[in-house]
């Protein structure tokens, strides 16, 4: 089973989610998506967050963070029962799981994108108040959700793909005409050059007869 809740003290509101143990932990971990956010680093307990569009995972708010760390800390059978417990997160596409590791149990490729939060104690209010918000769902959801989530993204992929296409045939076409404009526009200018020189001729010609008949006068 997985357990989703929502946290309010952002607009708009946070999903969390966490497993029921660490099989459970062993599909969140296997069809999280490419935005979530892990929490873990107690027993048992691997809380998730979705995180919002054009949402960064080292740059959330505090309150979003204590959110997360708080329901880590109350999902944990050893860590609910300590205080001043450090919790650590990172990114989904930062977990490493291999097969010698435990049911439940991963590493991470990029130490450098782990970040610590430290929880003095659990604050009861904020448990009752995520609690509020529960729901249930069964694991076979996680591989249709994530699926879905793909092909949203995919979706949006190909309209950005077009609308880069179109704004790179406007410019050729943009660059084309300005380029027959430069052309034709050289052109113009030797082409009026050639008529003041014939212009020039013919004057040149007037004035000679014109200067034979006033000779033969």
């Amino acid at each position: 089973m997985v357990y989703y809740f929502t946290s309010n003290v952002v607009d708009p509101s946070a999903t969390l989610y966490v497993g029921k143990d660490k099989f459970e932990n062993e599909e969140l971990i296997k069809y999280g998506w490419e935005e979530d956010f892990h929490v873990d680093n107690l027993s048992s307990a691997h809380v998730y967050l979705r995180l919002s569009e054009g949402q960064e995972w080292n740059k959330l708010p505090k309150t979003l963070v204590e959110d997360c760390a708080q329901l880590t800390k109350a999902n944990s059978i050893e860590g609910n029962k300590k205080d001043n417990v450090t919790v650590i997160y990172t990114p989904w596409a930062n977990l490493n799981k291999n097969a010698g590791m435990a049911t439940g149990q991963v590493g991470f490729y990029d130490q450098k994108k782990v970040l610590k939060t430290l929880v003095p104690t659990r604050i009861n209010a904020t448990i009752n108040r995520l609690s509020k918000t529960r729901t249930i769902a069964s694991t076979d959801t996680l591989a249709t959700d994530k699926e879905a989530h793909l092909k949203r993204l995919r979706a949006a992929a190909h309209v950005l793909q077009q609308a880069q296409r179109k704004e790179e045939e406007r410019v050729r076409k943009e660059q084309r005409e300005e380029k027959w404009t430069r052309e034709h526009a050289y052109e113009e200018l030797h082409k009026g050059l050639g008529e003041e020189d014939e212009e020039g001729e013919e004057k040149g010609r007037s004035n000679q007869e014109a200067w034979d008949e006033d000779d033969f006068m």
